[in-house]
């Protein structure tokens, strides 16, 4: 008789398939890149988070190997005990002057976004505070403020006029110690852009801090240097966070911020302190992916052409098309097993979009998401639409 621990697990894995929910891990063969080979298909992908197409670029790799071969392959230890090499220090210098968002300020190299968003939230807020976040955060900055202890107070999709009633002394708030609101940049699954703005305008008005997290901005909005730029934002009252593996190409992730913040994190944020550092080289790569970033602008021009191009051709398909002006274009189809559907419908094309489910997702707006990329073509795209036209006349047959 079956183990009956394992049978419940058993159970539930069987309803997650039969609610269209199950996910499944595709091997890539090869690098990223406009076509990838999974499971030994080469396909054309709309699928990575690799905006800037940095993932392969030779300068790159070139530096990654050149790291590899000055310090070796791993860094021993958490940075502070001996895992802090040169080129963390260099590219932590170099981060915080591009980025830049208030005077004087310091970045920390983190492994991976998730933690940078733990750490900030669990190192400045605690059970006295007050967090308020975007009903459409990205799932760490949720973790990280239910760690916290602090409460948790959550506000109306990009609604600042919400956001204004609930940090007021209507919200119940009254009497933190410390307030944060904390806000995905661009968000992942909607490509849309936060009102950064009036955020920091309450965060000043409301004696709060505001934490931005930007992974999906960095390199891409603002001239690469992210959304903060976009807006013309700087703030002693802004924590920053960007990840280095989207448009950066590489991996890890980096908090900017007042030194006051920054040393905080150091002395006692526990993602930070019991993690082992990330290799080396992984710096030195990082710090030629800063390079091209800071140089992008043609690359980031050709993404804006394919970007328009996309919706253009879009516009005519049955899905709705959210209204982005980012890499990230979401169609909506609604039900799970119609996203699922009309992706491996793409997949017999010979094209790779993702269908994207609860709960990543609310319920009932499942979607394709379409991830475009400057190492993608004007081809690409209208293979892509060409494509998507062909699965829409299918799913109607």
């Amino acid at each position: 008789m079956d183990d009956p621990a394992i049978a419940e697990l058993a159970q539930a894995l069987a309803q997650r398939e039969k609610d269209g929910l199950a996910r499944t891990r595709r091997r890539v063969e090869g690098p990223q890149g406009p076509r990838v080979t999974i499971d030994g298909r080469t396909l054309l992908a709309f699928a990575s988070n690799d905006y800037l197409g940095l993932a392969n670029d030779p300068a790159i790799v070139d530096a990654a190997c050149a790291g590899a071969r000055r310090y070796g392959v791993g860094s021993g230890a958490s940075h502070l005990i001996v895992g802090h090499g040169a080129a963390h220090d260099a590219l932590e210098r170099e981060l915080a002057a591009f980025v830049a968002p208030c005077d004087g300020a310091r970045a920390l190299l983190f492994s991976s976004g998730y933690l940078a968003n733990l750490a900030i939230l669990t190192a400045l807020a605690s059970r006295n505070d007050a967090i308020f976040a975007d009903r459409l955060n990205h799932a760490c900055l949720n973790d990280g403020a239910l760690l916290s202890r602090a409460r948790l107070h959550r506000y109306a999709h990009g609604d600042v006029a919400a956001l204004a009633l609930r940090i007021g002394e209507r919200s119940g708030s009254v009497g933190a110690r410390r307030r944060f609101i904390a806000t995905d940049a661009v968000f992942s699954m909607d490509g849309d852009i936060a009102p950064l703005p009036g955020l920091l305008d309450l965060a000043r008005r409301h004696d709060a801090w505001l934490v931005v997290d930007d992974a999906h901005g960095f390199g891409v909005l603002g001239g690469g240097r992210g959304s903060l730029a976009h807006f013309g934002l700087r703030s002693d009252r802004i924590v920053y966070m960007g990840t280095l593996g989207k448009a950066a190409g590489v991996a890890g992730a980096f908090v900017a911020a007042h030194p006051t913040v920054t040393e905080t994190l150091v002395q006692t944020a526990r993602p930070y302190i019991y993690t082992t550092a990330a290799p080396p080289l992984m710096a030195e790569a990082l710090r030629a992916s800063l390079a091209l970033i800071a140089g992008g602008e043609a690359r980031r021009a050709h993404l804006a052409a394919l970007i328009a191009a996309f919706r253009e051709r879009a516009a005519a398909l049955p899905w709705p098309l959210l209204p982005s002006q980012t890499p990230i274009q979401p169609l909506v189809t609604g039900d799970a097993a119609t996203a699922v559907a009309v992706s491996e419908a793409l997949l017999e094309q010979g094209v790779y979009v993702p269908a994207i489910r609860p709960p990543t997702v609310p319920a009932n707006t499942a979607r394709l998401r379409v991830s475009l990329s400057a190492a993608h073509t004007l081809s690409d795209v209208h293979a892509l639409a060409d494509a998507l036209e062909r699965a829409a006349a299918g799913a109607g047959s």
